[in-house]
């Protein structure tokens, strides 16, 4: 068991502006610049649906949006959200914030090769945003990159685009892996004495499983990401069958589309648990705080997070019932799919029975966490739907997937982001932000997407396919589906544009927000017991902490505080509530 030394030197930072707040080697910092940069990208997406919903509620109302421009946002929208919002924001920015301070350390092992992740991370944003300023456009092949589509002419982007996009993913999982080797190695080298895996906050442990989910699994995209530059560019046949395109026979063939859809959804299943399990440790620990309770289950919970990691690499060919599967094998896949579910629903219980009887307080971070635990439970049944080959097949191209991967994907993690930045806002700026505005976002996003996406379910049995430019003049679509699409159209434009009043509350309350504090929310892990808010460079100043006891020492019988903190040493006789074998004495 390794831990960080008991150093007393304190740790100056840099003094000049440029070292201090562009090439920061401090994480706190990185992690502000990964968020910041996330939210940014993460707006241009947003407006690229607001596209797509004008072209499918209010069709030819825009007439820049022709076939090209429309599939065109689709991609952009599709993978902006998934790889440059969410996986950055939830390790980029969490992983980098949280981890040093829940384990006590002055910062990650490898600070250099943090700073370089980001810098990485934001080229790879450029180079994508770029593909817009080039001939042809980006890419328009769906986020998925299918070939041979994604690389024949006549598909939007085949001259530039697509090389750009492939490019900036292949840029991006540089950025990871050096950001994830920093990760890993930080929690099992320089943690602070005392802190034991089992008494690690489960945010840690959720960031940490999905890094070591991404390292498996982003390989898979890379090379295939590789492959098909090496197809585009260099006329190689990895992915391209024998075909005849425009009438003629092009020389390269031999090779198999499907095996790129084996290798993207080897990655592409697992990415939904790169940011579903970062998700589930911030929402417990959240939970846990608000409702001044312990967490129900810890050990189960931690049990659970490694089950579910494990669990999603045998089941990525769900997504590919359609592909001509043989039918043995997709009774594999389904069964595994539905196993999947157990951990999931444990973790279910578990936050049920951790808010049962809790002193629950309901203010921003808690709405949005119990917003979290209604959209992943919503979504998550409907995934129940898709995983059995019967009903995925006549489902799998309608609007039923749209409803299902949003909510589970998409709806559900931005719940937690923002229950996580109201939550850790105090420490990262030592102000506290606006409650009556957080509790009107709150309302406004949570009802409003339900507003969006639950018709979306209707429209999906309806038989309504996706990605579509148009609908108009199928007889199969009822005439109700064209006014619902105008009303899911409204509701998203106005729940997007009302997403201003976070960005409001955030910079307003940077400045005139009431002094938050040390620990405002009574908190027991170690970020919220640093000698300053915000925290230092080096976090701890001249002597690291020395833990004695779990992270969710909440209402702790007989005791006098509401709240221990994990670094507060035993009392004489107070029973060690830890879920590990710790004597309540610090380890050697």
């Amino acid at each position: 068991m390794a831990y960080a030394d008991q150093d007393t030197g304190h740790h100056h930072g840099p003094d000049a502006f440029i070292w201090k707040y562009v090439w920061s080697q401090d994480h706190k910092v990185i992690a502000i610049q990964y968020g910041c940069t996330a939210i940014a990208v993460g707006l241009l997406a947003l407006v690229l649906s607001w596209l797509m919903r004008m072209q499918i509620g209010f069709p030819g109302s825009l007439e820049f949006i022709d076939p090209s421009a429309y599939y065109q946002y689709v991609t952009m929208h599709g993978m902006i959200m998934v790889i440059y919002l969410l996986t950055a924001f939830f390790l980029g920015g969490f992983g980098n914030y949280l981890i040093p301070l829940m384990c006590g350390a002055r910062d990650m092992v490898f600070p250099f090769m943090n700073m370089l992740s980001y810098w990485f991370y934001l080229v790879s944003v450029i180079i994508l945003v770029a593909s817009y300023f080039v001939p042809g456009g980006p890419t328009g092949a769906g986020w998925t990159l299918y070939p041979p589509q994604s690389i024949l002419q006549g598909t939007p982007g085949t001259d530039w685009g697509i090389v750009l996009m492939l490019l900036s993913l292949a840029v991006f999982i540089v950025a990871f892996t050096m950001g994830g080797l920093n990760y890993i190695t930080t929690v099992l080298q320089a943690r602070c004495r005392g802190m034991t895996l089992m008494r690690m906050p489960l945010s840690v442990w959720g960031i940490i499983a999905a890094t070591l989910l991404g390292l498996l699994a982003f390989p898979a995209l890379f090379v295939s990401a590789v492959m098909l530059l090496f197809d585009r560019l260099l006329d190689t046949s990895f992915f391209m069958p024998y075909i005849v395109h425009m009438g003629q026979a092009l020389e390269t063939g031999g090779g198999s589309p499907v095996l790129f859809q084996h290798l993207f959804w080897f990655f592409g299943h697992p990415e939904v648990y790169i940011v579903a399990l970062p998700a589930f440790g911030l929402v417990s620990d959240i939970l846990s705080t608000h409702a001044r309770k312990n967490i129900f289950g810890y050990r189960m919970m931690v049990w659970a997070i490694i089950a579910i990691g494990g669990i999603s690499f045998i089941v990525w060919a769900h997504h590919m019932y359609i592909s001509g599967m043989n039918l043995y094998l997709g009774y594999f896949f389904a069964t595994t799919t539905l196993i999947v579910a157990i951990p999931t629903a444990i973790k279910v219980y578990n936050w049920t029975l951790t808010l049962w009887h809790g002193n629950i307080i309901l203010n921003t971070p808690m709405l949005f966490s119990i917003g979290f635990i209604s959209t992943f439970l919503i979504g998550g049944l409907t995934g129940l739907f898709l995983g059995n080959v019967a009903v995925d097949i006549p489902l799998s191209d309608t609007y039923f997937v749209v409803a299902h991967f949003h909510m589970v994907m998409a709806i559900a993690p931005v719940m937690v982001v923002f229950a996580a930045i109201y939550h850790w806002y105090p420490k990262m700026t030592g102000r506290m932000y606006n409650e009556a505005l957080g509790k009107w976002h709150f309302w406004i996003t949570f009802l409003g997407t339900y507003l969006i996406y639950f018709p979306m379910h209707y429209l999906g049995f309806e038989g309504m396919p996706r990605r579509y430019y148009a609908y108009e003049g199928y007889e199969f679509i009822s005439a109700s589906a064209y006014g619902l699409n105008q009303f899911i159209t409204v509701a998203a434009i106005s729940v997007g544009v009302l997403q201003v009043l976070f960005l409001i509350n955030m910079i307003w309350s940077l400045k005139a927000g009431r002094v938050a504090g040390p620990n405002p929310w009574l908190a027991t892990t170690l970020e919220w017991q640093t000698p300053d808010t915000p925290p230092c460079h080096g976090n701890w100043r001249d002597e690291l902490p020395m833990v004695y006891r779990w992270a969710y020492d909440y209402s702790v019988p007989g005791q006098e505080q509401d709240y221990l903190p994990q670094n507060q040493p035993m009392d004489n006789g107070e029973p060690d509530l830890s879920t590990d074998s710790a004597t309540g004495a610090a380890p050697a």
